[in-house]
């Protein structure tokens, strides 16, 4: 293929994105450091590390809604792949790495029989150049491997004809593409024109409240020592009397006697610290990062109300359910491809793309419903069926309620 732009630039491109995909992978671990601003913290205090799942909670949250059934008019035979491929581990790997880094790579090689073989890669690890029509790459970088030092071990350069696998910077091997495309295909989190690789569910706005949250977490740990402790005082007493302050803070009574004047010591103790406004500067915070991720105050451990019905639930989280279908839209794009391409290379054939334009992605419902909702659902489809004889069959109520009707 012409005008390709080599394996040096996929080097470079994938290196001046890893630092942004590894920022996003240490907040979803909880292994983010908290940027401290404070100028009269506690020497003591500073070396405190506070965690917050948030951002694994947006994350998670939207990636267990999204669940792949099957490819409906499957003529070649890719629900088969797939299921050899240890599907579940294999789909919920891809969605999960794809809502964290913005997408990840499906890397296809075939085994010594001849049998398409799925790895995941994830977006700190390839990258390439995409055609924008297909969503498939006309060429592409992987590093399958790194060294106890985080360095590339082996690593493989894709194209349309070849895939060539590169160990210790020296060409291993090159192996004969059939396939018209690249055999790594990226699967991509809400692609645009500006950004064809997609966003992070990990939003700028996302590591923003969770950095707030986390000062705010730090501040209320320094103040519950004197929330847990009030500081007390005494005034007037001696330059002479011998006061012990430890003594001042464990013992219940303390005995102060009058001088010979007949004057005695005052003894005081300063407002107890509140931690209310740190409780409510966190129930903000947590209110902006809900709205930011479709979430809501309970998803975040925040109790608002009394346990909801399936339908309530599923009505407060109407925002999640438009980005969860979104997300089928695009990662049923990517699976397509995957499945198009592993064609090609089991049967050793360069299909046209064209050929698989029937083949359509089915997802199970995002919220499953309960029993009150199967009713009415039940009474919908026998009324549509009425109206337009056998238009509601198995498979459209397969994706309203995700029963399965038993074998015959």
């Amino acid at each position: 293929m012409e005008n390709l732009k080599g394996i040096e630039y996929l080097r470079r491109k994938l290196y001046d994105k890893r630092t942004r995909v590894n920022t996003r992978y240490k907040y979803y671990e909880m292994k983010n450091s908290v940027q401290d601003l404070s100028s009269i913290m506690p020497e003591r205090f500073r070396s405190l590390n506070e965690v917050l799942g948030w951002c694994a909670k947006a994350v998670d949250s939207l990636a267990d809604r999204i669940q792949f059934d099957e490819f409906a008019d499957d003529a070649f035979g890719m629900n088969e792949i797939f299921s050899l491929n240890n599907r579940d581990i294999f789909i919920d790997s891809a969605v999960l790495s794809s809502l964290i880094s913005s997408c990840c790579f499906v890397y296809i090689k075939a085994d010594d029989s001849g049998y398409p073989r799925l790895q995941i890669i994830d977006g700190g690890n390839a990258t390439g150049i995409i055609d924008p029509v297909t969503n498939m790459l006309t060429e592409g970088y992987a590093i399958l491997s790194r060294n106890d030092y985080g360095n590339p071990e082996t690593e493989a350069y894709f194209t349309a004809d070849r895939t060539d696998i590169y160990v210790d910077g020296k060409l291993a091997d090159s192996i004969s593409n059939t396939a018209p495309y690249a055999l790594l295909v990226p699967m991509i989190y809400r692609p645009d024109a500006k950004r064809p690789f997609g966003h992070s569910r990990i939003s700028r706005a996302c590591m923003a409240y969770t950095q707030t949250a986390l000062r705010t977490l730090k501040r209320s740990e320094v103040s519950a020592e004197f929330y847990s402790f009030p500081q007390k005082y005494v005034l007037g007493l001696s330059e002479e009397a011998e006061f012990n302050n430890r003594m001042a803070t464990l013992s219940s009574f303390l005995n102060f006697t009058k001088d010979e004047d007949g004057d005695h010591p005052v003894v005081g103790q300063f407002q107890q610290q509140s931690m209310t406004p740190y409780s409510e500067q966190l129930r903000t915070l947590a209110s902006l990062f809900a709205g930011e991720t479709g979430l809501t105050l309970d998803d975040l451990g925040f109790a608002t109300e009394n346990p909801s019905s399936a339908e309530a639930i599923k009505a407060s989280h109407e925002n999640l359910r438009l980005m969860a279908r979104k997300a089928q839209r695009t990662f049923g794009v990517g699976l397509l491809n995957t499945g198009y391409l592993s064609a090609c290379v089991r049967d050793k054939y360069s299909y046209k793309r064209s050929a698989f334009r029937d083949v359509k992605p089915m997802w199970l419902p995002i919220f499953e419903p309960d029993a009150a909702a199967l009713s009415g659902v039940g009474d919908a489809i026998l009324k549509i069926n009425q109206a337009i004889p056998n238009y509601m069959g198995g498979r459209n109520i397969k994706s309203l309620t995700g029963l399965e009707r038993d074998s015959e």
